[in-house]
């Protein structure tokens, strides 16, 4: 971080005189007292704890000057503000700006970590490129990883995360992106929104900070028809888009495709339709900040995405796990389902299901999940494994049209969770040649069924 004391003061309008302390060069920025070594800036916050009562400790760790809404004695180097989160967000921009690093951002319901984990990748092949670290990616996320990005960045793709409106309108403004993503509008947070046309107002507001000219990616859905803009350049991708993928061939444990602009075949190490979407999208704006084909094509089939995000494991036994258990929405469950249905069966082996309530979807829940009944079919899965509250409709219709002893539900309610029950379930459905899908929110703890089915006994 390419900033000193003095610098910063004037950037956010320090409200006292930064003079009397030297102006020196800054080493980082933190939020964390416990994260601060020497010379660094602490920046206390407001969360659960008043950030400013670990600026004493951020000194004692070596900190060499703090952000402060609080008067402070005039021998601890300060800069007082009036609210330190903004001077935080309006110092990222001005960093951003000085350094003219190329900002490529992406958002979406579903896919937009990984797609900009695609990106980056390429993007490695040609330029010094940064990227968001896990999920930084709101209004403290952002900031922090633009002020710790590496001096020599030349790109840096940020991930921008929407929980209410307005959040892309925020980070849009502060980061000015040249190249943007929405990679879909789904029903992540609708419980927030109320509606995915709401959703897509909040997403399409990526277009806010964005320069005349600028490239957007946008999916071909006519829900974000009546957002688009006029002063950028718009490309919609996905069935019926010229942007599309054809020739897609699903495999176990990767998949081949073609599209348009590029000549050669593409092949990822991952399943989904949607993953081959997110790669031509990533592709797209890597070949737009010209980098060529073949590094394009080099960088996708040596893909390493970040863990959890449909990932195939092994169970003890044998049986092959697709690990889907970072999040879940109906978009997201939809399309891993399509993805596992199309995938062949191992021979001698079946098909299981298990599939736990998707948690923010509001008043919609029990509707939104029993919708899932259309991407289950008896002749693709043979058993399916229901977890949750909201999923227990679901699992009623399941089991009218799956063959009697194939429907399993297990309880999760405030009274009652029927947890152990499910893994025993599992356990004993699950065979040597078998593959089983898990997918569900977070908070369903599924992780902990993975980790219970690849625990030797």
């Amino acid at each position: 971080m390419k900033l000193t004391l003095h610098e910063i003061a004037k950037v956010v309008g320090a409200k006292n005189d930064v003079t009397a302390y030297k102006d020196v060069a800054l080493n980082q920025i933190e939020f964390d007292s416990r994260k601060i070594t020497a010379g660094d800036l602490f920046l206390p916050l407001k969360g659960a704890r008043d950030g400013h009562d670990f600026i004493q400790t951020a000194f004692d760790n070596g900190a060499i000057a703090t952000f402060t809404e609080k008067e402070l004695p005039a021998d601890q180097a300060h800069i007082l503000v009036d609210d330190t989160l903004e001077a935080f967000q309006e110092l990222a921009a001005y960093y951003l700006e000085k350094t003219g690093v190329d900002v490529i951002a992406v958002t979406g319901s579903n896919g937009k970590t990984t797609t900009k984990d695609m990106i980056h990748d390429i993007l490695a092949t040609t330029y010094r490129t940064y990227k968001t670290q896990g999920n930084y990616n709101n209004e403290i996320g952002l900031p922090y990883t633009a002020l710790h990005m590496p001096d020599d960045t030349e790109k840096i793709v940020l991930e921008m995360g929407q929980d209410h409106m307005g959040d892309i309108h925020l980070l849009s403004n502060l980061a000015k992106p040249k190249t943007a993503v929405v990679t879909l509008i789904g029903e992540a947070h609708l419980e927030f929104f109320g509606s995915r046309d709401k959703i897509a107002q909040g997403k399409m507001q990526m277009q806010d900070g964005m320069p005349d000219g600028s490239l957007l990616l946008v999916p071909c859905d006519p829900i974000v028809d009546p957002f688009l803009p006029s002063n950028l350049e718009v490309v919609r991708f996905g069935d019926g888009a010229e942007l599309t993928v054809s020739e897609l061939t699903e495999y176990k444990d990767h998949l081949t495709f073609s599209t348009k602009f590029l000549d050669g075949q593409v092949t990822l190490p991952v399943t989904g339709k949607y993953n081959a979407t997110n790669a031509m999208v990533a592709a797209y704006v890597a070949k737009h900040l010209g980098v060529t084909e073949e590094n394009i094509l080099s960088a996708l089939a040596n893909l390493q995405l970040t863990k959890n995000r449909t990932e195939w494991k092994k169970a003890a036994n044998g049986a092959d796990i697709l690990s889907d258990v970072y999040n879940a929405n109906p978009t997201a469950m939809k399309l891993v389902l399509e993805t596992f249905s199309a995938i062949p069966k191992n021979e001698g082996g079946k098909k299981i299901a298990v599939l736990a309530d998707m948690k923010e979807l509001g008043e919609q829940s029990v509707q939104l999940h029993t919708q899932m009944i259309l991407s289950l079919t008896p002749d693709a899965i043979d058993t399916v494994i229901f977890y949750g509250e909201d999923i227990a409709e679901l699992s009623q219709l399941a089991s009218q049209m799956f063959p009697l002893g194939h429907v399993y539900y297990f309880k999760k309610t405030p009274d009652e969770d029927q947890f152990d029950a499910m893994v025993k379930q599992i356990k004993e459905s699950l065979g040597e040649y078998d593959q089983i899908l898990l997918k569900g929110s977070n908070s369903m703890n599924l992780a902990k069924v993975v980790q219970e089915l690849q625990a030797k006994d």
